[in-house]
């Protein structure tokens, strides 16, 4: 593959985030899939965007460590949300969250086996 310079790729790098000036941002949330997860990829290291955008000064960050199903997500973020726009801090919305999102599945008779899929996926980190 061949790349042009000036021209933009279409691909957001580790790299490119760390040398962004995010220091006035106070959270950045990637709720895709698997976008906790790194490849190595020359000199990105195994710590990929999450170290890329606290580098560039974001306090918390949350993203994924798996596949997740389209709901629990949906959910997941409706609830941050709401809680987050209530009043509640950034940690205590997560929490908060991830709580009601466990309580959720352990009452669901369908989902009880693969619960922890629907809830844990989520990571706070700051």
């Amino acid at each position: 593959e061949t790349k042009i310079e000036g021209i933009e790729d279409g691909t957001l790098s580790a790299y490119e985030v760390s040398h962004q000036n995010l220091f006035d941002t106070k959270l950045v949330v990637l709720s895709a899939c698997q976008t906790g997860l790194s490849a190595v990829n020359g000199s990105e290291g195994i710590y990929g965007l999450q170290r890329g955008f606290k580098m560039a000064g974001v306090d918390f960050m949350i993203y994924t460590l798996w596949s997740v199903d389209d709901y629990a997500t949906q959910l997941f973020m409706t609830t941050f949300y709401t809680n987050l726009f209530s009043g509640m801090e950034v940690r205590d919305a997560f929490d908060a969250t991830q709580t009601f999102l466990r309580n959720k599945v352990e009452n669901s008779e369908s989902a009880k086996r693969q619960e922890v899929k629907y809830w844990a996926t989520f990571v706070l980190v700051y």
